[in-house]
This record gives structure tokens, C-alpha cells and sequence, in this order.
């Protein structure tokens, strides 16, 4: 038995000398890399919807060799303090509103401007393009892996507003340059965060919210505002950026992966976006008897010329700090014109 056993032993490591070690992976040879993805809406609205298909995305075009854990609905960094968490580490990589940190990306704040958007797919490739073109200082402490924006806003109202009489003096739910455009428009913008317009809704407090129309099915809005009047007011800006030493650390190859993603996922999460707004239309008109109504084009040309004063502030302050805002609003609107023909309905 003792000799059996050595000349089984004595088979098994000849065996392994001449067949070699067995095969490795790339990534258990360097092992899996592992990164974290915080990011603060809720985790069905399309912000972390484009997320997690970032992350499928990359974990498949790696063979595994990076795994990437998400963090949606603020469970990691809240909307505040992404930014400067993922500067710091304390996630990987994060998703950001630019205009939720006045005055510290004052070119990029060109896009958020009442520049007449009809869809997120436009302004969104629009947006990847000027950040690629400009490569603004206010970026230089993180990598930026991709850009998009929300689809334009527009009012959900309690009442009809047919024009704009009806929206003087209303009530209505807006933050930042979208309170002010309200206000240009002749209404009251009311601040407040979106988890407490319902119950403001119900008690009459605001009449109504200016805000991309994917809410009237994601937060059911459309129970509570039977009325959209289309606008095609500003959109919102976002920003996904990984923290610095993070990216230095990673292979050249996956580095490719994530550059090769960033016009992709743009374009991508634009076009989820202006889907998921049909749809909720859809179901809005169909199922809670929504009705839809528009400016008339003296109204709208009105409208533009009212809020105007907000490109016009932007062009001062962006002058005034070196800045070469002018050149890049007149980019924004060719690259719009450009993108509009491409990716028409």
C-alpha cells in the first residue's frame, strides 16, 4: 500500500511538472478590481438606471477583471457633497449635479441656460462634446468618465395653463435657474425638495412643479397634476467623475474601456431618458386623463425674450473671470443644430 500510494504521489507531480501550472486569468493573475459608485437619486430614476448599465457595461467589456459596486438613493454621499467625497475617496467614482454647486463650474453653467433643448439625447451628447472640447480647469481634481442631462423642463400644473396668463402669479414648484426662469415667466417659484411636493400639492401650497417630465409616472404626479404645459425649458446637467488616484491606478486596458464608454453612455442614458418621458406621457394622457398644451409661438418667442437675461448674466460673469463664455454658447448651439439633424424623431 505505502509503495502504491508513493508511485501515485510520484505520477501526480511528474504529471504537473510536464502539463505546468494551471491557467490564470488576467484577472485573478492581477486581481479583480473592485470599485464603488455612489449616487444620490432614487435607484428607478434614470440617473441610477444609467448607472447600473455603466457598471454591467464595463464589468462585461473587462472579462470581470473589474467589478463595480453601486450605491444609489444617497446611501454613500448625498447630492451635496459627491463631488468632494469622490475627490477624497470616499467613493470611487459618483454622480453629480454641477448646478447643485453654484459658482464652481462657471463655463460648464452655459448649458443649463434656457437654450431651447427639445430632447436629453441632444443635450446631452452636446454637453460630452463641449466638456471634451473646453476641458474645464473646474474638472482638473477628478477624471470625468460621462455626461448627460435630464430631458428639458416643463410645467405639470393642478390647473390649466394654456398661456401665459393663467401662470402669472401661480404657485410653483422650481429650484435654481428653473426658479428663475418661472419667475421671468410670471410665476411664483417655490423651493422645496421633490419628496415634499405631493403633500404641497394635496394642501394646495404650490399649484404645480417645473420639472423633466419623467416624474409624472416615476413620483405619480400625473394622480395629482392633470395638466403639462410644454416649455422646453432648461435642463439639468450631470457629471459622473472617478477620483484621481483611482483612475492612475488602473491598467491601461480598462482605462480604454471606460474612455471608449464616455460618448457612448452619454448618447445612451440621453435617448433612456427622452423614452422614459414618452412613456410616462403615455401613460399619463392614457390611463389618468392628462391633458397637454403649448405657448403659442408669440408666447414663446416672449418667453425667450424674458429669460434672456440669463444668458446675458452668464456671458458677464464668464467674461469678467477670463472665461471664454461666448465661444462656447456659440459651440453649444452648432453642436445643437448638428445634433438635432442626427438624432431627429
Amino acid at each position: 500500500m505505502m509503495v502504491k500510494r508513493f508511485l501515485t504521489v510520484l505520477l501526480l507531480a511528474m504529471f504537473t511538472l510536464i502539463a505546468g501550472p494551471p491557467a490564470v486569468t488576467t484577472a485573478e493573475a492581477a486581481g479583480t478590481i473592485k470599485l464603488t459608485y455612489a449616487n444620490f437619486p432614487p435607484a428607478p430614476t434614470f440617473p441610477c438606471v444609467q448607472m447600473e448599465r455603466w457598471a454591467q457595461e464595463v464589468e462585461a467589456r473587462t472579462n470581470g477583471e473589474v467589478d463595480v459596486t453601486t450605491f444609489p438613493g444617497g446611501t454613500l454621499l448625498g447630492a451635496k457633497n459627491m463631488l468632494d467625497g469622490v475627490i477624497s475617496g470616499l467613493a470611487d467614482i459618483g454622480c453629480f449635479c454641477p448646478p447643485y454647486i453654484p459658482g464652481r463650474f462657471p463655463l460648464l453653467a452655459g448649458l443649463d441656460l434656457p437654450n431651447g433643448f427639445t430632447s436629453a439625447t441632444v443635450a446631452s451628447v452636446t454637453l460630452w462634446e463641449l466638456y471634451r472640447k473646453y476641458q474645464p480647469e473646474s474638472f482638473s481634481k477628478v477624471k470625468v468618465l460621462t455626461m448627460f442631462t435630464c430631458a428639458p423642463a416643463n410645467i405639470m400644473s393642478r390647473v390649466a395653463v394654456r398661456n401665459t396668463a393663467e401662470l402669472n402669479k401661480l404657485e410653483i414648484r422650481g429650484t435654481g435657474i428653473s426658479a428663475r426662469y418661472l419667475d421671468a415667466m410670471g410665476a411664483i417659484p417655490v423651493a422645496m425638495p421633490m419628496s415634499s411636493v405631493p403633500e404641497s400639492l394635496q394642501k394646495g401650497v404650490v399649484k404645480g412643479l417645473f420639472s423633466s417630465l419623467e416624474v409624472m409616472k416615476d413620483f405619480k404626479f400625473a394622480e395629482l397634476c392633470k395638466h403639462v404645459t410644454v416649455t422646453n425649458g432648461p435642463t439639468t446637467s450631470f457629471a459622473v467623475v472617478m477620483n484621481l488616484k483611482k483612475w492612475e491606478s488602473l491598467p491601461d486596458d480598462v482605462k480604454k474601456v471606460l474612455d471608449d464608454l464616455g460618448r457612448e453612455q452619454a448618447i445612451w442614458t440621453g435617448q433612456y431618458e427622452d423614452q422614459h418621458v414618452e412613456e410616462a406621457m403615455a401613460w399619463s394622457r392614457q390611463e389618468k386623463g392628462v391633458s397637454v398644451y403649448h405657448f403659442s409661438p408669440a408666447e414663446a418667442a416672449e418667453i425667450k425674450h424674458r429669460v434672456s437675461f440669463m444668458t446675458d448674466g452668464y456671458l458677464k460673469d464668464t467674461a469678467a473671470a477670463g472665461l471664454p463664455g461666448k465661444e462656447f454658447l456659440a459651440d453649444l448651439q452648432n453642436f445643437k443644430q448638428q445634433y438635432e439633424k442626427e438624432y431627429a424623431k
